[in-house]
């Protein structure tokens, strides 16, 4: 069974997400099977909270974890849910073999659905002290702060926290400013966070990725991206090319800062992960091999 932890750094992984409700996974194991012949570390399922996705996820996870040479992570989400209906979840990824787990709160848009969790944190303690070592936890942060957090400071002292509860990793919300990003990264190692720090890197698209997401997660917007956006944003395959370019050039520029591992928030579009990784692999190599050296 492949084991993310024991990959050289810094690691390389992708983000899917599976289709919704009863439509077929046909499709999605054909991106799968496209994204794989990049050699991820890791390829991560998105979760439907509620049920609209969920079991999808459980057996996406398992055909990449048991079908592919990489490793697969279930994302799972506890708003909403009961303990017993966690405690279900867990015991059929174990039961298919999934050993790694994002775990994550999930979106909140009514308090009274919050059912027996009301935070992520409290996930990962219930995974860990009805587990143990059965899973290798994910969580995520958030370079900008959670939206919900009142200060940065704050958002760090709970994330200090959260790791303690026995997360193994952390892959970060996408931001497109990667100064904020390594500013952030620092001030996580001053508070004494050990864990690897996996940078999320969304590439943009489309003019209308940018509104959904400053609406999601409050990213900062640089001006270079702004100008893109505007000059381009009429014309979908001029648009697709920046926002290729900007993300290759993010990525390069984060490897060169010593990133502990890059996380593609592919869309599904595995031609625009063929395209970033053509302008990165080699650069990604040389880190790689820099790690492996201990240079």
């Amino acid at each position: 069974m492949e084991n993310f932890f024991a990959k050289p750094a810094p690691s390389y992984t992708f983000e899917i997400f599976p289709p919704k409700g009863n439509k077929s996974t046909e499709g999605t194991y054909g991106v799968i099977d496209s994204l794989a012949s990049f050699g991820p570390d890791l390829i991560s399922v998105t979760y439907g909270a509620g049920g609209s996705s969920r079991d999808n996820t459980v057996e996406i996870a398992s055909g990449i974890q048991n079908r592919y040479d990489t490793c697969g992570v279930a994302h799972l989400t506890c708003v909403g849910t009961t303990k017993d209906d966690i405690k279900a979840i867990l015991d059929e990824l174990k039961a298919n073999g999934v050993r790694n787990i994002l775990a994550l709160r999930g979106d909140l848009n009514d308090k009274s659905i919050l059912g027996d969790f009301h935070h992520a944190s409290e996930l990962i303690a219930f995974i860990k002290d009805n587990y143990g070592d059965d899973f290798d936890v994910f969580a995520a942060c958030y370079p900008e702060k959670h939206p919900e957090a009142k200060s940065l400071d704050e958002d760090l002292y709970y994330l200090k926290e959260k790791c303690k509860l026995g997360v193994k990793a952390l892959i970060s919300q996408l931001f497109l400013d990667n100064d904020i990003f390594c500013d952030w990264r620092d001030k996580a190692r001053a508070m004494g966070i050990t864990q690897p720090i996996i940078a999320g890197i969304m590439p943009i698209t489309s003019a209308a990725q940018i509104q959904k997401v400053v609406e999601m997660c409050g990213a900062s917007v640089p001006e270079r991206v702004r100008r893109f956006v505007n000059a381009y944003g009429n014309n979908q395959g001029a648009i697709r090319e920046a926002g290729i370019a900007y993300a290759t050039e993010q990525i390069i520029d984060l490897l060169a800062r010593d990133v502990e591992g890059i996380h593609l928030y592919t869309m599904n579009q595995a031609d625009v992960v063929r395209r970033i990784d053509a302008g990165i692999r080699s650069v990604l190599y040389v880190k790689r091999h820099e790690a492996l050296l201990g240079k």
